[in-house]
């Protein structure tokens, strides 16, 4: 990688910054909702399998909008996709009103399906967008810096379900409520559910703000912009053909899958090992976070001396070391492996999805939806995670499934992704 050619040219930068705040934002609703799912299992006594479909009605929500965001960006802009992202998205949040009213599960699940669908339309958009926007020499390292700011927005969005949402949950357990009077129950939930309702709106309205300041910028890039014709099936008949960008896909879905496993049941399995409640098992939560964030950045610097692939084989084995230790060792080094794999994960989003659209050129809109639809892996393999927590009666064992996903992506990154790669990405 030469450092002559610029990761973000200057007459880039203040698009380029109006651009990456986005990843912030989307990294907040994801982070905020995997805590929605320990949230609702006090408020409404579910199981994990129940609670789990949190997780598909928003990552199904993701693989849903995905194609038709692509369609609408390459008849359009990316900048009307970044525009209409954001758009649902505050529709979406400011949706959790009237479903804290209600107090009806599957309103919130509604709420959280058009919210998620907003920011596969973002991430669709904005991803390529990035890449496209300066040399595609640096094209994966400018993602992985626009990337590294997702982590911040994910510490937030834990800060704010800590203190507004999870410290205002009441301290009964589900046997307790199983016993309480109805009209007394219905009190509890209804101002718990009033705690989760009111983050979701003020990031709404905090959201409306910044589709302001995109819409009326007039110097975002427009050479990557060029709509032309949708030939939809020459162009999926050419990605499909193409076995590294396949292998991308595959890899990104497994990786989705084993970080929302992950961060899903983090919260569960402190509480577990360590004996303590939701609230203050959300600061370990919070501290995966903010290695996550830091090794995202000591990663995108990495790159300048390793390829990609190899920083993406090296953290992968990595991964799965870890998470051997989170499934046999538990008590505190079990925790402290737990959050360890956040630090693994750090790169591998922008870095598989880097290396998997390089050489699209104009499938680049298309292809990048596919990788944003393999996120559907955080809706299947959690709800798999749930599934086996329940089966077994064990958390810890509920983790084999987010070791698989990281053999997955061990062998996409060692052989997989060496086999196909185009020659500027080795």
């Amino acid at each position: 990688m030469k450092d002559s050619v610029p990761v973000i040219p200057k007459k880039i930068l203040w698009p380029f910054i109006l651009l990456t705040s986005c990843f912030a934002w989307w990294g907040l609703a994801n982070n905020m909702t995997d805590t929605l799912l320990a949230a609702f299992k006090k408020i409404m006594s579910m199981t994990d399998a129940r609670t789990a479909w949190i997780q598909m009605a928003f990552y199904g929500s993701y693989f849903c909008w995905a194609l038709p965001a692509a369609i609408y960006i390459k008849k359009f802009t990316y900048k009307s996709g970044v525009l209409l992202g954001l758009g649902l998205f505050a529709a979406g949040a400011l949706l959790f009103y009237p479903a804290s009213l209600t107090m009806n599960y599957f309103h919130f699940l509604i709420a959280l399906y058009i919210l998620a669908g907003g920011l596969s339309v973002l991430e669709t958009s904005a991803n390529p967008y990035i890449i496209a926007m300066g040399p595609e020499e640096t094209g994966t390292r400018r993602l992985n810096f626009s990337q590294s700011f997702n982590p911040i927005g994910s510490m937030v969005g834990i800060l704010l379900s800590k203190l507004f949402i999870l410290s205002h949950l009441h301290p009964a357990s589900a046997e307790e409520r199983a016993a309480m009077a109805p009209a007394e129950l219905q009190r509890i939930q209804s101002q718990e559910l009033n705690a989760v309702m009111g983050p979701y709106v003020a990031v709404a309205f905090l959201l409306i703000l910044v589709w302001v300041l995109i819409a009326v910028n007039r110097k975002m890039p427009k050479s990557s912009d060029a709509g032309g014709p949708l030939n939809l099936g020459p162009t999926f008949r050419r990605l499909i053909r193409n076995r590294h960008y396949v292998w991308g896909v595959v890899a990104q879905f497994f990786y989705v899958g084993a970080q929302i496993g992950v961060w899903s049941f983090t919260i569960r399995y402190v509480m577990k090992e360590l004996t303590l409640n939701e609230a203050d098992a959300s600061g370990y939560y919070l501290a995966s976070l903010v290695l996550f964030g830091g090794s995202r950045f000591i990663c995108t610097w990495l790159m300048k001396f390793m390829k990609p692939s190899t920083l993406l084989t090296i953290l992968a084995v990595t991964g799965i070391g870890s998470t051997l230790l989170v499934i046999y060792a538990g008590g505190i080094v079990g925790v402290y492996a737990l959050i360890f794999i956040s630090a693994c994960m750090s790169l591998m989003f922008p870095t598989i999805f880097g290396l998997a659209v390089r050489g699209l050129g104009e499938d680049t809109k298309l292809g990048g939806s596919g990788l944003i639809m393999a996120i559907l892996g955080g809706a299947v393999l959690t709800q798999l995670q749930g599934w086996v927590s329940d089966t077994t009666g064990s958390i810890n064992l509920a983790y084999w499934v987010p070791l698989v996903c990281f053999l997955v992506i061990t062998y996409y990154a060692a052989v997989a992704c060496r086999k196909d790669l185009p020659a500027v990405a080795r």
